[in-house]
């Protein structure tokens, strides 16, 4: 099951960095234009291209090589020594939705201009977050089910 739902990211993960992360304008009687991560980091290119780099490696490329880590694992291509690193991989996605959150707050606080938040946000999250938890329970699998011959116990490890 895990090796299916880490499939499916591969898939929902590109559909959430063109989905709307938030609505945006300047003042409320202008029209809202739409923000995902891929125009977020359109803009970025052309005025911050340290800061396009770093969210580029935490919006596209960590969650995305986490996912393919995984499910190089899942198919028994890659062994299971590498879970630390892709774990790191994922905490690093999870900054980026952080920032994006942050950014929202900030603006609003500030009172200037409008902005509404979009399904695009929860997906990435939701992707993000069924990420970590593809990569806890590969890291550490469900004991169900074990079956002990007579005279066996249990190993407790």
């Amino acid at each position: 099951m895990l090796k299916y739902a880490n499939l499916a990211l591969l898939v929902l993960f590109p559909v959430a960095w063109f989905a709307p992360l938030m609505r945006a304008g300047l003042l409320p009687i202008f029209g809202l234009s739409e923000v995902s991560v891929i125009t977020g980091l359109q803009s970025l290119w052309e005025s911050d291209v340290l800061l396009a780099l770093i969210v580029t490696a935490f919006a596209l490329f960590a969650p995305y090589l986490k996912t393919i880590g995984l499910a190089l694992i899942h198919f028994g291509l890659l062994r299971r020594k590498v879970l630390p690193a892709l774990q790191i991989l994922g905490k690093l996605a999870m900054a980026d939705v952080f920032l994006i959150a942050l950014y929202i707050t900030l603006s609003k606080g500030i009172g200037v201009g409008r902005i509404e938040t979009a399904w695009g946000l929860y997906l990435f999250t939701g992707c993000v977050l069924a990420s970590i938890a593809i990569g806890y329970f590969t890291e550490k699998p469900p004991r169900i089910g074990k079956i002990v011959s007579k005279g066996e116990t249990p190993n407790p490890q």
